[in-house]
């Protein structure tokens, strides 16, 4: 195992990650300012040095093998830390540039944090902001060890080798069009939507695993028509009539549109959020400036946390 560790190079894994990201030999060839034959070789000889193939051709088509993906996934994240040591011999030479990278659920990097980003950039003006969506479990992987400097994760983590900050909680809402038959309750339960059509978000997240349990309490089977995996599309579902879209209300704010209504669900079900750093470490000067504006943002009056839970409301 010395041999091969000693044999291949970091090059030779970059051409990999290129040709998986890019799709094509061509255009890594031209990411890494090289020919396409000096990248095919190098394909070549880490195939054979490791031993087992990293693609199979279809039609003239790389397309990546089950070991070619299972490799990748450990080299996307060895690419991000090399960067960061780049990033940082920049930075040293410069002194006033910088890197931040966050990762956040899709839905809250959609809908909550451009206005957050904005504000940070208009005081970091030169600082290169990289917002990376994953899974939650990679999520906190990625930064207990580093590979991200900060994120949001929904609480609770679970783990030991993470710090936390709450930062915002928001209820569980349905979000329904203007004509559905149950526009003019004051709440929704799991009982008065009983027979009803419901939008739920996929299986193995905490928020369904909460629906569920209170339908459950209640002695009532939900009737899930749709499943999606984004708030936006769950209300963009539940406004043309499918059915009750039942979402975390911060997060489907930005995405309701006219003519959609919003109304509680009871009982309450509170989605917390945190911000995240590694505990293994000191939070960098960015890090702590983009916490400090993080919570100056969800302070303020006007933003879509300080709103969730105001009460049902109508978009029209």
């Amino acid at each position: 195992m010395g041999e091969l560790r000693d044999e291949i190079s970091f090059k030779s894994l970059r051409a990999f990650h290129e040709i998986v990201t890019s799709g094509s030999v061509t255009e890594a060839a031209r990411r890494m300012g090289m020919s396409q034959p000096a990248v095919s070789r190098m394909l070549a000889q880490l195939e054979q040095q490791i031993g087992f193939e990293l693609f199979f051709r279809d039609h003239g088509r790389l397309v990546p093998t089950q070991d070619g993906i299972l490799l990748f996934d450990e080299v996307d994240q060895s690419m991000g830390s090399v960067e960061r040591v780049y990033t940082l011999i920049r930075d040293i030479g410069d002194y006033r540039v910088g890197q931040l990278k966050v990762v956040a659920p899709p839905s809250f990097s959609e809908g909550v944090l451009p206005d957050i980003v904005s504000a940070f950039l208009e005081r970091f003006p030169r600082v290169h902001l990289s917002i990376d969506s994953r899974s939650i479990e990679t999520s906190k992987a990625m930064i207990a060890t580093r590979a991200a400097d900060c994120g949001f994760v929904k609480l609770p983590l679970g783990r030991t080798d993470l710090h936390f900050e709450h930062i915002v909680s928001s209820a569980t809402v349905c979000v329904l069009s203007a004509g559905h038959p149950l526009r003019s309750q004051r709440v929704l339960t799991p009982q008065k939507l009983r027979g009803h059509p419901l939008i739920l978000l996929g299986l193995g997240r905490t928020s369904r695993a909460q629906i569920e349990a209170e339908f459950a309490r209640a002695g009532v089977r939900p009737e899930v028509r749709l499943e999606t995996h984004t708030v936006g599309s769950a209300c963009a579902l539940a406004e043309r009539g499918l059915g009750v879209a039942l979402v975390n209300e911060m997060l489907a704010t930005p995405y309701l549109r006219a003519g959609g209504i919003v109304l509680p669900f009871e009982p309450t079900l509170t989605n917390e959020y945190s911000f995240v750093t590694s505990a293994l470490s000191e939070p960098s000067r960015l890090t702590k400036a983009f916490l400090e504006i993080t919570k100056a943002h969800f302070n303020t009056a006007g933003s879509p946390a300080a709103a969730a839970g105001s009460g049902a409301r109508s978009t029209t």
